[in-house]
């Protein structure tokens, strides 16, 4: 069984003043590398900086470019909301024209039921009928126009 215990050696660090010392001398060998690491990576940064710029100027131009064409002639676009309001107008005007076309049969369906002047006419106009002592003429169908007889005049 082994019963030693490490023991860590013991650093006797320098003074103060001296650690002070070697940071200082240290560090005008840390700016000097610091220069020299920015030198190098200025032109580097430069570009980056303008491909940036660039890139960015070009998608936002695209992004603009897009959103123009999906506002003009997207589904739901310019293009497709001038047909919409146009039918939207057509159908408009056709709902006016229908309802007055309803009126007017509402107005003779009611002229049938309530006017007996309205309602003597048509029995008169349908149904040929007549007063007592009145003559009805009724004017015989037109003849139908006669059918060549030969096929040299449908030609």
């Amino acid at each position: 069984m082994d019963l030693r215990v490490a023991i860590p050696k013991i650093r006797v660090l320098p003074p103060r003043e001296a650690r002070l010392r070697t940071l200082a001398q240290g560090a005008d060998q840390a700016e000097a590398w610091a220069e020299k690491a920015r030198a190098k990576a200025e032109p580097v940064v430069e570009k980056l900086t303008s491909l940036r710029t660039r890139l960015a100027t070009a998608a936002v131009g695209i992004l603009a470019v897009w959103l123009f064409i999906h506002v003009m002639f997207g589904a739901n676009g310019m293009v497709v909301y001038r047909t919409k309001r146009a039918e939207y107008q057509n159908l408009q005007k056709e709902i006016g024209q229908l309802q007055k076309e309803q009126d007017h049969y509402s107005e003779q369906v009611n002229q049938l039921k309530t006017d007996p002047k309205r309602i003597e006419k048509e029995a008169r106009e349908q149904f040929h009928y007549a007063r007592p002592g009145e003559v009805v003429y009724v004017s015989p169908e037109p003849a139908a126009p006669p059918q060549p007889s030969t096929n040299s005049a449908s030609k």
